[in-house]
């Protein structure tokens, strides 16, 4: 009698639990990396249970993650009904009225061994009135709607042209279901009624359907969103709950006619319980309401919402809950956690779906040979715990960076607690700019200094370092840089130009 996978046996056989954009990103990279290998990948997913599919903006890794699968990015971008993404507009999160930008890609370029924004922090100190915003061609592109992306010819000495995408989740999974069972990939429609585990190990063997199928495995990968049919229903992982930390609860979600203008940036508007999305696409704008539940109902939360779309609505507002959140384990003996079923965060900063890439990049890494390594599984989990916590202190940044105290939402933020590690980073930039990202920390310096001076955190000081160039040298230094974005940006067309001419 052959030995089961985790006592020793080659891991060959990969079962995904759930499809949507978690399910069909895991199958798809399984079935590039593993193409042409002994290994089966069989997925399986219910018509009848239905998958979130809101999350439609991204961040610039995931063209990463394309690149990594051979897919064309005009082929994806069509078949998808993308647009191009540089950043997030933030408005009224400061105070009412008020907005500002965080670009993808960095300000200015580095000097003296130091950071652009401690030039800029030294110019804003002596009265400088130039914008931050100057120095980033991502925020400057979106703001008068234009983009391109980078040229091979392209020799200016500003960092390359950022971007991401925007584009509709449930084609995205269709595309990339399509791709996998091109490259044997193996869908199983139905309703999964019992997961079979080793009545000696624990470890899971088989999951059955209702219709009697059995679909045995040596690896499980969870990806049936937020109930985690595996991960926590099965193997009880525990939930961490970040409530405290993130309050909102609550979402509404619904798709809206286009404009006539695709602007290539989200918009996050603060509203009076949370926050609202608003992500164009090509055919349709996606757009939800982030909110807490202690402070607006969930009828209240569609009516604002469905009079603030910018066309009329394409269906009725769709409701979500959740608890902001991680599991306390994401591996568990030869069960993974991806996407919803390993935790939440809200989509303020266009987490959701990296987090799944991220997450599956470190598992084909850590992929296991024979058996299951105690210590690779304890260092995953951690590696995972600290990307999530990372995240959460940077969206709970903005919660507290902000003057609004003009509902009773406001004022709770007010008193929510920082985390240690938040306290920390605030203290350092308060003091003297500083802002120090570890290596695998997806928020980098740029993106932190653009929350903090955009919600109006200004530090006391800058680094000494900024000191070095005289007035004038620094000036011709700013109006150098300054002038090679405006060259940059003038010369690409409108966002819709550059959508309509893709080959």
């Amino acid at each position: 009698m052959n030995q089961p996978a985790w006592q020793g046996q080659r891991i060959r056989r990969i079962v995904i639990v759930g499809g949507g954009t978690a399910g069909w990103m895991a199958a798809a990279a399984c079935a590039k990396l593993l193409e042409g290998g002994d290994y089966s990948i069989d997925l399986v997913e219910s018509d009848a249970i239905g998958t979130v599919g809101v999350g439609e903006a991204t961040l610039p890794l995931l063209a990463m993650f394309n690149r990594s699968l051979g897919i064309d990015e005009n082929e994806f971008v069509r078949a998808t009904q993308g647009s191009f993404k540089l950043g997030i507009e933030f408005a009224d999160w400061t105070r009412l009225g008020h907005s500002y930008f965080h670009p993808f890609g960095a300000y200015g370029v580095e000097m003296h061994g130091i950071h652009f924004h401690h030039f800029w922090l030294r110019h804003s100190a002596a009265g400088g009135e130039l914008s931050h915003d100057c120095f980033n061609s991502s925020a400057m592109a979106a703001r008068v709607g234009r983009f391109a992306r980078p040229l091979p010819t392209d020799r200016s000495p500003l960092p390359p042209l950022t971007y991401a995408y925007h584009f509709d989740a449930s084609l995205y999974a269709a595309f990339l279901r399509k791709f996998a069972e091109a490259r044997g990939a193996r869908r199983h429609e139905g309703r999964i009624v019992e997961v079979r585990r080793d009545g000696e190990s624990g470890f899971i063997e088989a999951v059955a359907l209702a219709d009697g199928r059995v679909i045995a495995g040596d690896l499980f990968l969870d990806c049936s969103g937020f109930r985690g049919l595996l991960i926590e229903q099965t193997l009880q992982a525990g939930y961490e709950d970040w409530s405290e930390w993130l309050p909102c609860d609550r979402a509404m979600a619904v798709p809206c006619e286009r404009m006539q203008t695709t602007t290539p940036y989200t918009r996050s508007t603060a509203r009076e319980a949370g926050w609202q999305w608003r992500i164009p696409l090509q055919h349709r704008i996606g757009n939800g309401y982030v909110y807490c539940s202690e402070f607006l109902g969930d009828d209240e939360a569609a009516r604002l919402l469905l009079g603030r779309l910018d066309g009329a609505p394409r269906a009725e507002p769709r409701p979500l809950q959740f608890i902001a959140g991680r599991r306390k384990q994401v591996w568990i003996k030869n069960c993974v956690a991806l996407g919803l079923a390993s935790g939440f965060l809200e989509p303020l900063e266009s987490t959701s779906i990296h987090l799944i890439q991220s997450a599956l990049a470190r598992l084909l890494f850590l992929f296991p040979g024979r058996g299951y390594d105690p210590a690779t599984i304890a260092r995953y989990n951690a590696l995972a715990a600290t990307e999530m916590e990372e995240i959460r202190d940077f969206l709970l940044l903005h919660y507290k960076a902000t003057e609004r105290t003009d509902t009773p939402f406001w004022q709770h933020c007010q008193a929510i607690p920082l985390t240690p590690s938040l306290e920390q980073r605030w203290a350092m930039y308060r003091e003297n700019g500083h802002v120090v990202t570890a290596l695998g920390d997806l928020f980098k310096e740029s993106s932190w200094f653009a929350v903090f001076t955009g919600q109006g955190v200004k530090p006391a000081a800058y680094h000494p370092f900024a000191d070095l160039p005289s007035a004038a040298e620094l000036q011709r230094r700013f109006d150098l840089i300054r002038g090679d974005v405006v060259r940059r940006v003038q010369s690409f067309p409108t966002h819709d130009e550059y959508l309509r001419g893709m080959p």
